[in-house]
């Protein structure tokens, strides 16, 4: 249960601080949620990952639907990606999500060594 509120806060924190900050916010999100709630070193990284894989994937796909796809298959044509923009999604959904889960990690490892 522990998991999937970690999940929410950091999909929700990092959000909003999206909105009025960089985009490496998400970070620091994840970071301070995998501090203040205890979990597993495993059981953080997977919140982190998670919360921004959900958070990230869902926003490129509401970004790239509303633009009908138009920019998303530029950007995968000049990546090896075949034109594919749902593969360009889930690649930056990837990447976000590898930045939350490892500074979750970075959060529960400091919580454990203190």
């Amino acid at each position: 249960m522990r998991l999937l509120v970690s999940i929410f806060l950091i999909a929700l924190f990092s959000f909003i601080a999206g909105r009025y900050l960089p985009w490496y916010s998400l970070a620091l999100v994840a970071f301070l949620v995998a501090l203040l709630l205890p979990q597993g070193l495993l059981k953080s990284f997977l919140s982190g990952f998670l919360g921004i894989f959900l958070l990230w994937g869902g926003l490129a796909l509401w970004i790239d639907t509303r633009n009908q796809h138009v920019l998303s298959r530029k950007i995968a044509e000049v990546l090896p990606l075949g034109g594919n923009s749902l593969l360009l999604i889930l690649v930056t959904a990837l990447v976000g999500a590898l930045v939350g889960g490892f500074a979750a990690l970075s959060g529960a490892s400091l919580r454990a060594n203190r």
